[in-house]
């Protein structure tokens, strides 16, 4: 026995040895300093970049119990956290998050939820209270990972976590309530206060995760919102001392959080004036957060956001003809909602109550918020036409006003067979609109999806979605909150919530109040919501045949999966396509997609690891106006361009056949975007189309700042049973106000035909290779003054010859001249002209249908030059 409890001794401890190392070698990966911040959330981890807010989940369930007080250390470049179970244990993490773990005795068992390490490797670990403790995690140090000492602060101060400056060597953290900035001497234990950080007054959020920059900027995390702000230069400030303070990005909420970030690494900053992406974020100058208020560059909280009147329609695969009504029917009767003159909403004596439990039902107003956002006024703003055209059943919204401009809005649909069909962040991103981060917001303990949009229109806009639906026999409420719509619970009903405003703040207080009001009603009894995109796409344009998408990669993935429905024309059905894009492993990488002719595509990116993206774009649609009582349409056929379009034009895809039955008159609109936005025609000169038809078809361009549909600017052709081509300068279209066509504002293309006589006719057309155009075009006044001798064409339309007939003042020898649209000489006859009445003879030959312009050229007298129809 004596000889063989040595060997047995020997024994374990090489099995101790070969333990430690299989340990030590699963952790020799440090961070080594590294340029990403990390938020630890319970025991997962998250990768933020600080320059754009966006983050993604880098490891999940690293430790058993939650990790907080959580600190890089220069020492050894790994992280160092405080483990809530077992207690009195901190743990190392590396950079693949495997942990080693590490008990000091020495520290009170309670939670310690702050901390950080010098560059000498001392450990600064925080409870509550004022007393903190002394690690040394410097592994050439003979006491590494011993306690040091106990220490109590000059004064208690109600902090959430603590950072240090690389550049003075002192502590900084963040007070919530009073958002005090205070400074800690590490060897003294003093603490200095140097004041309220003006970005963050009148807030009150928990600031759980603070960092440090190589500069000695000090970025602040608020844990409800995710918002993160920035101080500059704070080792320069005294306590009189002008804080310099902003908004810096908006990254994600979190709980039960910490942040780390190694200290001397340095974090990009955009210069705010120069056009460039500094910071590489995907953003430019003004359009960064971080810019908010600088340079010139607008407050991002102070733009005016869109109405509730103007939501609900965002995205929709299958209704484009209902909702292209709606839109025309807004716009041909100018229906403008006037929030001037918009029902006031007050707040009732039940506000705040259960109204269904006296008799088992509430109203939509029931659920909206008041006095929540110091707004000035509340206004009814329901988009009531949405009944009827999407799965709503009733419908009710309210702007928030202050100083006359609306800041928010919440649009409350109630469906009964399924989530509503549309959210407000799926549209747009390919018509101009980026979606410039997402995230999450904190709501009762849950965490909500958050977007950040910056509209068409250039407006900022933070948007928050959520449903609930009832459950437990009617008896209480889930909440719902995803990104996707399929995750929604099929074939129920649901009250659904879209809500924006342009701050932050106003949509955290909005939504805590909304879901408080949906608990009086039935109290609320689970949340299922989705984690944010980590791959989406920013924003992006379809041109001929081509979807170019600028794609935000927060977690680098190698390549995503393309999966989309695909629409030719308003009137064909749906083809489903599906491939793999390769992705440069960029945050921002910019790819081309062959989509081909579109009317519109849905369709969705993912990774097959986190939420995918979704997406919707519809081409401004074409519709018809048979809202004549007398008329009936017999066919309505729409088809894509036959003809490759010029890059050069303004083109407007697909062509339409429609043919009706009327006594009254039929219309075919074509809207330039799905929403009738306005667009700035003002570098084109003129409108080209190929068409055929009965009669004669009226041609509007339909402005938006026009109040009177009657005055809306037109012109006229005479359609024949033939194809011709047709170029009908801005300077033809005529207005009744008599004033000329400004083209910065056209929001649609009318078409219409009248029955003559009120007798029922039928009335065709066929309408293709719409576009506008820059190319040189030919109009009367370009050929002659308005004040020329009189000139005319008769027969006009002409099928195989016309006389010119004009007035001469003098005899004397001049030239018929015949031009086709695109300006063109394409006949010249030489004429003696008598004193008095003459005529010229021209004879088609190889002339195709069309219009023509005819001028007589004299060196004597100006001639009007007269239109010519060819048949």
């Amino acid at each position: 026995m004596t000889t063989a409890l040595p060997f047995l001794k020997n024994k374990i401890l090489v099995l101790i040895a070969l333990i430690f190392s299989l340990i030590s070698s699963s952790q020799n990966t440090p961070f080594n300093c590294d340029y990403s911040a990390y938020l630890f959330q319970y025991n997962d981890v998250y990768a933020i970049d600080l320059a754009s807010g966006n983050s993604f989940l880098a490891a999940e369930n690293i430790t058993s119990g939650n990790i907080n007080a959580t600190a890089y250390n220069p020492a050894d470049g790994y992280i160092w956290g405080y483990l809530s179970t077992p207690s009195q244990t901190i743990v190392r993490i590396g950079k693949d998050f495997k942990t080693t773990s590490f008990n000091i005795p020495e520290i009170d068992t309670k939670n310690k939820y702050i901390g950080d390490v010098n560059p000498d490797g001392i450990y600064f670990l925080k409870g509550g209270g004022s007393t903190y403790y002394k690690v040394d995690l410097n592994p050439e140090s003979a006491n590494y990972s011993k306690y040091l000492s106990t220490e109590t602060l000059s004064q208690n101060i109600s902090i959430h976590d603590w950072a240090f400056n690389a550049v003075d060597g002192n502590l900084y953290a963040l007070e919530k309530t009073s958002n005090i900035l205070y400074r800690i001497n590490p060897v003294t234990s003093n603490v200095e206060s140097l004041g309220e950080v003006p970005i963050l007054a009148g807030l009150n959020y928990t600031y759980g995760a603070v960092y440090f920059d190589a500069d000695g900027r000090f970025y602040v995390s608020a844990n409800q919102t995710g918002t993160i702000y920035v101080i500059q230069s704070v080792q320069d400030l005294t306590p009189e001392s002008t804080m310099d303070s902003n908004l810096f990005a908006f990254g994600p909420s979190s709980a039960s959080n910490d942040g780390a970030r190694c200290p001397t690494a340095p974090v990009a900053q955009e210069i705010c004036d120069n056009g460039i992406d500094d910071d590489g974020d995907g953003l430019i100058d003004c359009e960064d957060p971080s810019c908010s208020g600088y340079t010139g560059c607008p407050v991002v909280s102070f733009s005016s956001t869109s109405s509730g009147n103007d939501g609900g329609l965002e995205s929709n695969n299958r209704l484009s003809q209902q909702i292209s009504q709606r839109n025309f029917n807004r716009a041909k009767s100018n229906y403008k909602f006037n929030q001037t003159t918009a029902k006031r909403f007050a707040k009732s004596k039940q506000y705040g109550r259960s109204t269904a439990s006296k008799n088992g039902v509430f109203q939509l107003s029931d659920l909206m918020p008041l006095d929540v956002i110091n707004e000035d006024d509340v206004i009814e703003s329901s988009p009531t036409d949405l009944i009827g055209i999407t799965n709503a059943t009733e419908v009710y919204s309210v702007d928030y006003m202050r100083n006359n401009e609306s800041v928010a809005s919440i649009l409350l649909l109630k469906t009964e067979n399924g989530v509503y069909e549309h959210t407000k962040y799926i549209c747009d991103r390919l018509l101009g609109a980026q979606l410039i981060s997402v995230s999450t917001i904190e709501i009762n303990d849950h965490q909500f999806i958050k977007s950040l949009i910056r509209t068409i229109e250039g407006t900022v806009e933070f948007v928050l979605s959520l449903s609930a639906k009832s459950i437990n026999n009617d008896q209480n409420f889930g909440i719902e909150s995803h990104w996707n719509l399929d995750k929604y619970e099929d074939n129920i009903g649901f009250y659904n919530f879209q809500i924006w405003s342009n701050s932050l703040d106003d949509l955290l207080k909005l939504g805590e109040e909304v879901v408080q009001l949906l608990d009086v009603q039935k109290p609320i009894d689970n949340y299922n919501n989705s984690t944010p995109p980590t791959v989406f796409v920013r924003t992006g344009h379809y041109n001929n045949g081509k979807l170019n998408l600028q794609i935000v990669n927060t977690n680098r993935s190698e390549a995503v999966v393309f999966d989309g429905g695909v629409r030719t024309t308003e009137t064909h059905e749906v083809e489903y396509v599906s491939t793999n894009i390769n992705l440069t492993g960029d945050y921002i990488s910019n790819i081309e997609v062959d989509a081909g002719s579109l009317f519109d595509i849905g369709f969705r990116i993912g990774d097959g690891v986190q939420t995918p993206d979704d997406l919707f774009m519809s081409d401004g649609p074409w519709g018809y106006d048979d809202a004549a009582p007398s008329t009936q349409v017999t066919e309505y056929t729409i088809a894509a361009n036959t003809e490759a379009l010029s890059d050069e034009d303004f083109n407007i895809e697909r062509n339409i056949t429609l043919k009706a039955k009327t006594s009254e008159y039929i219309a075919a609109y074509r809207a330039l975007t799905p929403k009738f936005n306005p667009i700035d025609l003002t570098d084109y000169k003129s409108f080209k189309f190929e068409a055929k038809g009965t009669g004669t078809l009226i041609v509007r361009l339909v402005k938006e700042s026009v109040t009177n549909w009657e005055t809306q600017y037109k012109t006229s052709v005479n359609l024949t049973n033939d194809i011709a081509s047709y170029i009908l300068p801005f300077s033809e279209f005529e207005s009744s106000n008599g004033e000329a066509l400004d083209a910065s504002d056209v929001t649609s293309i009318v078409f219409t035909m009248l029955a003559e006589n009120g007798e029922e006719v039928i009335k065709e057309m066929t309408l293709e290779q719409l576009r506008f155009s820059t190319a040189g075009t030919l109009s009367v006044s370009k050929i002659s003054e308005d004040n020329g001798l009189i000139t005319a064409a008769i027969p006009n339309p002409m099928t195989s010859k016309t006389g010119i007939q004009f007035t001469a003042e003098q005899a004397e020898n001049v030239e018929l001249l015949v031009y086709n649209q695109l300006g063109s000489l394409v006949n010249k006859i030489p004429f003696s002209s008598k004193l008095g009445k003459n005529e010229i003879v021209l004879h088609r030959g190889n002339l195709s249908n069309g219009i023509y312009f005819c001028k007589i050229k004299s060196s004597t007298s100006t001639y009007k030059t007269t239109k010519l129809l060819l048949e």
